[in-house]
This record gives structure tokens, sequence and C-alpha cells, in this order.
């Protein structure tokens, strides 16, 4: 049986591109939960806020920032979750990683790239569905727009049991965010989390945050509204999942099908 996991929702401003401003302020919020947590998130693009520069901002996966986050997972023993803007073979990416205290990285390249605002123009959908195993818990790595299409977060077999979204989800469109994290923790039967950033971007976007987790159920078990800045920890129970999805295990009748890539 899978022990129990902390899980905290590191919700907060972003610097608009100034990565090393942005670097100072997550390291001082991340020191403090050294000893009280297992895996902290941060929202999508930590380091940049939701840019379109990516000639000027991409880093490789051993630039400086990837080079924080593995040094901050190992001195406050806990693993990072994110995104950043990565360039690797002549492409830029919106890049997620799963970075562990030992060490290992796992990266995610987001699949629905955000139309409305050109993403798709500057940055290469990710191919891969992404699903990490730390601590015994299987962990589902998705970004933001990712959220909209539930075929893409479809949990076959109960393949996860926690799906993450790192998000710079604005305020103009914040009356759903919420309403779609809770139908994929119903749906999939799994713990679902959305981190999201608050505060003004460069292009005149707000953010209210919203930052929320919900149980397999769809009960709200966290949740951030309206709060500029807030880091918010829970202790997810393995036991309650799998008693749940043994009494109720609706997973079984599930349709078989296959995403073409």
């Amino acid at each position: 049986m899978r022990n129990d996991i902390r899980i905290s929702l590191v919700q907060s401003p972003i610097a608009w591109e100034d990565k090393a401003a942005n670097w100072e302020a997550y390291e001082k919020r991340l020191a403090p939960l050294k000893g009280t947590t297992d895996i902290a998130l941060l929202p999508e693009m930590f380091t940049t806020g939701f840019s379109m520069e990516a000639e000027k901002l991409a880093e490789t996966n051993d630039g400086e920032t990837l080079r924080r986050v593995k040094a901050w997972a190992s001195d406050f023993g806990m693993a990072i979750a994110g995104s950043f803007i990565a360039t690797e073979g002549g492409k830029y990416f919106n890049r997620g990683f799963l970075a562990e205290p030992s060490g290992r990285i796992t990266f995610y390249d987001k699949r629905h790239l955000f139309r409305m605002a050109g993403e798709g123009q500057i940055y290469t959908p990710g191919k891969e569905p992404c699903i990490v195993s730390y601590l015994e818990w299987n962990i589902c790595l998705q970004i933001c727009y990712d959220l909209r299409f539930p075929v893409w977060s479809r949990n076959q077999g109960k393949a996860y049991d926690l799906l993450i979204y790192m998000a710079n989800w604005p305020e103009a469109r914040a009356s759903v965010w919420q309403p779609l994290l809770m139908a994929r923790a119903i749906e999939n039967q799994a713990y679902v989390c959305g981190i999201n950033r608050t505060g003004l971007d460069g292009k005149g976007f707000r953010y209210r945050g919203d930052s929320a987790l919900f149980s397999p159920k769809g009960k709200k078990l966290l949740d951030a509204s309206d709060v500029e800045e807030s880091i918010l920890t829970y202790t997810l129970s393995a036991s309650e999942q799998e008693r749940f999805r043994e009494k109720f295990p609706v997973w079984q009748d599930a349709d078989d099908f296959v995403v073409h890539h």
C-alpha cells in the first residue's frame, strides 16, 4: 500500500520576463517548506510569465533554471513541479518538469498550445503524455490549456493517482477553472491539483490564482481563491483513494481508446 503524500501549492505573482527576480522569489517561498511537504507545485512558466519571447528567454534542460530547481529539490528535500521555456533541437517548448531530491528529473511538453495567444506559432506541441512514479504515487503532469481536453487526461486502467496542472489561467476565464479541475478529479477517480499564478503580466492580463486541490470524489480540499500570495499544504490519503476505487470501480467500465500523437 502506498503511503500518504504531502503536497504544497505555491501560488504567487510572477515578475514579467525577469528570471533573476523569480529565482530569488521562489527560493524564498520554497525554503520554509523544508521538512513539511513532499511535493511543491509552481505555476506555468514560473520564471518568466506566459511569454512568447522564446528566442530571448529559452533555456536548455541543463540551463540555470533547472540547475536551481535541482538544487532546491536536494537542499529542501522535496520534489518540485512547474514549467519553463525550453529549447531543444532548434525548437521551443513549454516544458513541464518534476524534479526529485535524488536529482532525477522528468519532463513533459505541453500538448495543447493556446491558439488565442499564438502559443502554437512559437512553441512545438508535446507528443507524449507523462506519468512519473514518485514515493509510490503515479503522478500525471499537464499544463494549463491541457485542462480543457479530457481525452488527453483520461486515466485508463488507474494509470495515475494524482493529476497536476501548472497554469497561467487569467481572471477573465476564472469561472471555468475550478469546475474543470473538479470534473477531471471525478471522471478519473484521482486527486487533481491546479496551481495558478496571481498578479498582472506584461500584456495586461490579470490572474486571481484560484489554485485548488480536489479529491477523487470531487471534494474541494484546498482553495487559494483571491489570495495574492499563498502556500497551502495538504496530505493526500492513499488508503481513502484505494477504498473509493474498490467500492465504486467505475474505472473498470471506462471505454478503451488510443490517442494518436
